[in-house]
């Protein structure tokens, strides 16, 4: 892979941008699909940014289970390839908790299963209709997960594998707002979107509080980029969708995401 291409990216999203070259190579020369684990929005960016154009010889495509899913698994491919969806070895699974009496939430089914020793890339979405819970996983883990997670917390939970007919219907607690911004910096982003302090913020992430996709950030002049993925402990979740522009005073207008455990005044 040309060194150039490197200069456009973060130091430390060196080594998947190098494995995209290898998926790549790996298919065309096997003239055979490549499947990888679950990847998330800033890695599909990465993707589709450093593949570019593609042509009649190699193509990729995506899939997470259902059609909003958030992280996905991607298989690299000849052209004359067709993938079915089969071929993305995705598992759906439901987990079976006591509803009358306990409640889960996104973040304790998501530190168990992280806690249980398994790699992030081996489980897509966690979804949810306000009651039931449900996962997406790699097919090939399915033992695991159904015999491993027995309880979430205190929680004694069974994990069920069921259908992709069966997929619940999400609900959407996601907010698009607009926000604009004096820099791209880490602190200046948590600070904007929950509306606390710079202090605050830096705060926040040096006691390593806040996560940018899925892995801790500990410097406040972090700079983020499109498509990624921010989760501040206590706080919520904030994605940057998508980069406007800058104004008059060269502060960035920013299209973003948000999922709040306390939503501002006037939302929800």
């Amino acid at each position: 892979m040309d060194s150039a291409v490197f200069q456009h990216f973060r130091p430390e999203e060196r080594p998947f941008i190098e494995r995209i070259g290898e998926w790549q190579n790996q298919a065309l020369d096997e003239y055979r699909p490549i499947l990888t684990n679950f990847l998330d929005p800033r890695q599909m960016f990465l993707i589709e940014t450093v593949i570019g154009k593609l042509d009649e010889s190699f193509r990729y495509w995506q899939a997470g289970g259902y059609n909003q899913a958030e992280r996905k698994r991607v298989i690299f491919a000849p052209g004359y390839y067709q993938p079915q969806n089969e071929d993305y070895q995705i598992r759906l699974f439901e987990i079976k908790y006591p509803v009358k009496f306990a409640e889960l939430s996104h973040g304790k089914i998501l530190g168990t299963l992280i806690n249980s020793g398994i790699d992030r890339s081996q489980f897509g979405d966690i979804i949810t209709d306000g009651e039931r819970w449900q996962f997406f996983g790699v097919a090939s883990m399915a033992d695991f997960f159904t015999e491993q997670i027995t309880k979430i917390g205190s929680i004694n939970v069974r994990v069920l594998p069921l259908t992709s007919i069966e997929t619940l219907v999400p609900a959407n607690d996601w907010v698009a707002e607009s926000l604009v911004v004096s820099s791209m910096r880490l602190d200046t982003i948590v600070a904007d979107t929950f509306n606390i302090s710079r202090q605050r913020a830096k705060n926040l992430i040096e006691a390593q509080q806040v996560q940018v996709n899925w892995t801790i950030v500990g410097q406040p002049d972090f700079q983020v980029d499109l498509l990624d993925m921010l989760s501040v402990r206590k706080f919520g979740r904030v994605q940057v969708k998508n980069v406007l522009g800058q104004t008059r005073k060269a502060h960035y207008k920013l299209e973003i995401g948000t999922l709040r455990r306390h939503p501002l005044k006037g939302q929800g």
